[in-house]
């Protein structure tokens, strides 16, 4: 069965917005630095309206800040 996985280049964009902080970018978003960090570590798929959020705060689409793979276990 496939294992479905969400990554992001989240960390690459923070870098290049000044090297902007998770904290930063979690009080931008509204949500705990944690979030941005498991978020960041595909630890935890953000919701849509987060999602959204981030690529809206980079000037990215959400399919450029966001990446959807299905991995064959």
């Amino acid at each position: 069965m496939p294992e479905l996985s969400i990554s992001n280049n989240i960390r690459e964009l923070r870098f290049f917005a000044d090297e902007m902080t998770q904290q930063e970018l979690a009080e931008l978003v509204g949500v705990s630095r944690q979030t941005i960090m498991a978020i960041e570590k595909c630890k935890y798929s953000p919701t849509l309206e987060i999602a959204f959020k981030i690529a809206e705060i980079f000037g990215q689409t959400i399919d450029e800040v966001f990446q959807y793979k299905t991995k064959q276990i």
